[in-house]
C-alpha cells in the first residue's frame, strides 16, 4: 500500500501564528493541495506530522478525510511509525512544498527508496542539503522501515531530516528534478506572497496541457489572470459553469436566428468559460464537475456547428449542413480515438474546431469556417487512428 507523509510544523514567514500548511492555495489550503497530489497516485492513508493543531489545520484535515482517505495527525516519529503499515511505501512531501502532479507521479512510481534532488550549488536555501553536492527537492519515496528507524532514535531527532539521511545512507536513488519544474512552480515556500506566486505558476502548468494547444494557448493565459480573482471572490465552480452554459445556449439560438457572428463568438466564450470551470473543479477537488465541463464544451461546439449549418442551409447553401455533420462526427470520433498519451500538439478537439469556425465566421466566411473545421477534424481523426495501429 501507498501512504502519504506530510508536515505541518513551520509557521508562515509573513503571517505569525499561522502554519505554512494552512496558507491559502488554489482555493483550499496548501496541505489540502499536497494531500490531493498524494491521493492522486493511489495513497489510501495520510499521516500529517504536526507541531500544534490550529483551528485552520483541524478544518483542513477534516476536509481531506471527507475525500475518502484515512488521515492521522501525529507529533513524533514513534506515533508516525505506529500509524503506518510496516510494509507500506511512503511518499513524503516537505512542509511548504509546491509542485505539480507530474513530478509527484514520477517519484511515486519508483519501486525502491528514491529522493528528488537538485545540485546544491543551484538549490534554493529552503532545500535541505544532502551529501555529494546535492539538495533534497522536497519529495521522497521511502520504505516505512525508515520511519521506524527514526522512532528508535532519541526524540529530539528531527523526523524529516533524519528520515532523509537514513534513506540516503541506504543508497536511495537520486532522481534529478526536471529542468522545467521550477518554471512550473516547483519549490518550497513559507510566505503567503511567495506561495501565491508559485500557485499561479502551478496553475499555468496544470492548465497548459502541452499535448493540447487550445488549452496551452487559450485557456492557460486566461486562467492565470481570472482564476485567482474568481477564487479570491469566492465565486463557485457551478456558477461559472452554469453561466458559461447559458451563454453557449444563447450563442446557439443567435446562430439559428440569423446572427452567426454573434452566436459563434458567444459559443467560443462559453467554451472558454467551461474550460475555466474545469480548472476550478480541479483546484477545488470537485471531481464530477470537471468531466461535466469538458462534455459541455463538446456539446456547445457540436450544437453551434449544426446551428450554423442549418442557418446557412436556410440561406441557400446546400453543402453547409453536410460540412457541419462531417465536422461534428469527426470530432466525436476524435474524442474516442485520441488517447492523451498518443496525442500530438497539433491535434484538435471540440473547442479548437469551434475556434477556427468562429474566427472564419466573424471574418465573414461562415461556410469556409465549417469547411476548415471539417478538414481539421478529419485530419486529426486520421492521425489518431494511425497512432493506434501497431508498429510494422
Amino acid at each position: 500500500m501507498l501512504a502519504g507523509l506530510l508536515f505541518a510544523t513551520h509557521d508562515a514567514d509573513d503571517r505569525p501564528g499561522q502554519l505554512t500548511a494552512t496558507l491559502p492555495f488554489g482555493g483550499t489550503t496548501l496541505v489540502e493541495y499536497q494531500a490531493r497530489l498524494v491521493a492522486a497516485v493511489g495513497a489510501s492513508q495520510l499521516v500529517v506530522v504536526v507541531g500544534r493543531l490550529t483551528p485552520e489545520l483541524i478544518g483542513a484535515l477534516g476536509r481531506i478525510a471527507k475525500r475518502g482517505i484515512t488521515v492521522d495527525s501525529v507529533r513524533s516519529a514513534e506515533e508516525a511509525a505506529a500509524k503506518l503499515h510496516p510494509l507500506a511505501r511512503v511518499l513524503m512531501l516537505a512542509d511548504g512544498l509546491v509542485t505539480t502532479q507530474e513530478i509527484v507521479d514520477g517519484v511515486a512510481a519508483q519501486a525502491d527508496d528514491a529522493l528528488l534532488v537538485v545540485e546544491a550549488a543551484h538549490a534554493s536555501p529552503r532545500y535541505e542539503r544532502l551529501g555529494g553536492g546535492t539538495a533534497w527537492a522536497g519529495i521522497a519515496r521511502i520504505d516505512a522501515r525508515r520511519i521506524a528507524e527514526v522512532a528508535a532514535l532519541p526524540r529530539d531527532y528531527d523526523l524529516q531530516s533524519t528520515t532523509l539521511r537514513l534513506a540516503d545512507q541506504a543508497r536511495a536513488a537520486h532522481l534529478v528534478l526536471p529542468s522545467g519544474a521550477v518554471a512550473d512552480g516547483h519549490g518550497i515556500e513559507r510566505g503567503g506572497g511567495a506561495l501565491a506566486e508559485r500557485g499561479r505558476a502551478v496553475l499555468a502548468a496544470t492548465v497548459a496541457d502541452r499535448r493540447n494547444w487550445f488549452n496551452a494557448a487559450v485557456i492557460a493565459p486566461i486562467a492565470r489572470g481570472l482564476v485567482p480573482r474568481l477564487v479570491a471572490r469566492g465565486i463557485g465552480t457551478i456558477a461559472v459553469g452554469a453561466g458559461s452554459a447559458a451563454l453557449g445556449v444563447g450563442g446557439i439560438f443567435a446562430t439559428l436566428f440569423g446572427e452567426p457572428a454573434i452566436g459563434l463568438a458567444a459559443a467560443l466564450v462559453a467554451a472558454v468559460g467551461l474550460g475555466l470551470t474545469r480548472v476550478l473543479a480541479s483546484l477545488r477537488d470537485e471531481e464530477s464537475l470537471g468531466p461535466a465541463a469538458t462534455t459541455g464544451q463538446a456539446v456547445v461546439a457540436a450544437l453551434v456547428a449544426m446551428a450554423l449549418g442549418w442557418s446557412l442551409f436556410v440561406g441557400g447553401s446546400a453543402v453547409a449542413p453536410l460540412l457541419a455533420l462531417v465536422a461534428v462526427v469527426a470530432a466525436a470520433l476524435v474524442e474516442r480515438a485520441a488517447t492523451r498519451s498518443r496525442r500530438h500538439r497539433w491535434w484538435g478537439g471540440p473547442p479548437a474546431f469551434l475556434l477556427v469556425t468562429a474566427v472564419c465566421t466573424v471574418a465573414g466566411a461562415p461556410l469556409a469556417g465549417l469547411g476548415v473545421a471539417a478538414l481539421y477534424a478529419t485530419a486529426t481523426l486520421a492521425a489518431a487512428i494511425e497512432s493506434l495501429r501497431p508498429p510494422a
